[in-house]
């Protein structure tokens, strides 16, 4: 909180991301440190979720904003029914949440398209970039043509909100 007072940062702005086996240890403890942290504006999302060691008991305590769909699920889950049924559910659980659900490791328009129809529109993957260095990512978003284009090529995805996070 120091650095976010020094900074005078929006903590509204930042989403800390946790994984399942860091409250494996020691749930209690980190669950309060969330608390104290969310009292203070920083939101938090759920990494790789249901890939360690899932608790709906947990989930429902912790005061998460966000579920992100492990990338072993959306891989295999246009061949392989159990990860599709793992993956709708996962939708499902956060959209009853109230929690926004992003898909990791979406490269394909398949992947994309089919998560879509079960109701997630945030996306991670090399569907719509690779890891970029800084310059390259800070040309991307200064340059409107560029970003225009890569929302075009999504385009068909509904409305264009288009936040660059959910673009890379």
């Amino acid at each position: 909180m120091t650095t976010l007072d020094r900074t005078k940062a929006d903590p509204n702005s930042f989403v800390l991301e946790i994984t399942e086996t860091v409250l494996v240890d020691n749930f209690v403890e980190v669950l309060a440190k969330m608390k104290i942290l969310k009292s203070h504006g920083l939101r938090f999302s759920l990494d790789d979720f249901g890939t360690g060691y899932s608790s709906l008991s947990y989930l429902k305590r912790l005061p998460v904003d966000q579920l992100k769909i492990d990338h072993s699920f959306v891989r295999d889950m246009l061949v392989d029914t159990a990860g599709a049924a793992i993956t709708e559910a996962i939708i499902s659980l956060g959209r009853a949440m109230k929690l926004q659900v992003i898909a990791e490791g979406v490269e394909t328009v398949g992947q994309r398209d089919f998560l879509a129809s079960l109701g997630c529109h945030s996306f991670q993957g090399y569907l719509f970039s690779h890891p970029l260095p800084l310059e390259d990512f800070d040309r991307l978003l200064t340059s409107k043509s560029e970003f225009e284009k890569l929302c075009e090529k999504h385009s068909h995805l509904g409305s264009h909100n288009a936040d660059p996070a959910q673009l890379s």
